[in-house]
């Protein structure tokens, strides 16, 4: 039986995912640097800071900021982004809202807590989540488990009952190997990602019904 829901924001609840893609590229750009799209979405789809961090690093190894003075620089360039468009999910959120009548719902992610917090706020689901971890709460990041582990752990549920909202192939693998279930947001217009590990694929999430995961049938 499923006890517990756990959502990735970005890219998930809140389509900022390629945004930090687009920031790292203006970003690197500002600085003489230039990333191609691939390396940008290497760099940073799916990834928690210490991940993009370590990845800018191989790739510009001259480049001597520290992860936070990174993260304070690239931070202008993502809410200017931001703020040009509507980054609500409503398939997501529709579906965070109704699962958090029932179940816990909590949110994992990658990014700085402040930014969380932040996408939940837009999102509107803040009073629906019942706890959220950023990258300051584990380590390392996606694609290890150790995010999800944490967030199982909190919850006091074994991760056999959990079940993780991904749109990416990073968090798709964290989730796996952490022992719970993995459902992919696979939308439209949104970089391919490898989703062969993933128990169901869908490109709404406001469709899921957990009867849709083979073990839950019947029950």
């Amino acid at each position: 039986m499923i006890e517990a829901y756990f959502f990735d924001l970005d890219g998930t609840l809140v389509d900022t995912e390629i945004l930090w893609v687009e920031a790292m590229e203006l970003l690197a750009k500002d600085h003489g640097y230039t990333l191609s799209r691939d390396m940008a979405l290497h760099m940073v789809y799916g990834i928690s800071w210490p991940g993009v961090y370590e990845r800018l690093r191989e790739h510009l190894p001259e480049l001597h900021w520290t992860m936070d003075e990174m993260g304070a620089m690239i931070g202008p360039y993502f809410y200017r982004l931001r703020d040009t468009r509507d980054v609500r999910i409503q398939g997501s959120i529709a579906l965070l809202k109704r699962l958090a009548k029932t179940r816990l719902v909590a949110v994992v992610s990658g990014s700085y807590r402040a930014d969380v917090e932040t996408g939940l706020a837009i999102a509107g689901v803040t009073p629906d989540v019942q706890f959220t971890l950023s990258h300051e709460d584990y380590a390392p990041g996606k694609p290890h488990p150790a995010c999800y582990l944490a967030a199982a752990q909190h919850a006091g549920v074994p991760p056999a009952h959990c079940v993780v909202f991904e749109d990416s192939s990073a968090g798709v693998c964290a989730a796996k190997d952490a022992g719970a279930y993995a459902v992919a947001l696979a939308r439209p217009g949104r970089p391919a990602q490898d989703y062969s590990r993933a128990d169901l694929v869908l490109e709404d999430l406001s469709v899921f019904e957990p009867q849709m995961l083979a073990s839950e049938k019947g029950s």
